[in-house]
């Protein structure tokens, strides 16, 4: 694991905690330092940080505070509490 992916799970890591103290535009913010970090690194997101993350407004999703999660026939069901938007993932 390199420096960047250390970065990238730390600023994961701050956006938790930044969300659990309703500090959303703050969690916001280390998100969008996360995605540049990758971006300008060529490392590319891990699967768990995209799934934890809203792609539009781009707030860290955590069950009943900023996001819901539904259980469907064969998918789960997010949606951001901040912006409406949806993400919908395979079961595993």
């Amino acid at each position: 694991m390199g420096i960047p992916s250390e970065r990238i799970d730390r600023l994961l890591a701050l956006a938790r905690e930044a969300v659990v103290d309703d500090e959303y535009d703050r969690a916001r913010e280390y998100v969008g330092l996360a995605r540049r970090i990758a971006e300008r690194n060529r490392c590319g997101v891990p699967a768990e940080f995209s799934r934890k993350t809203c792609g539009d407004c781009g707030v860290y999703l955590r069950p009943g505070k900023t996001s819901r999660v539904r259980l469907r026939p064969g998918r789960v069901v997010v949606r951001c509490r901040e912006c409406g938007s949806t993400a919908r993932y395979p079961f595993d």
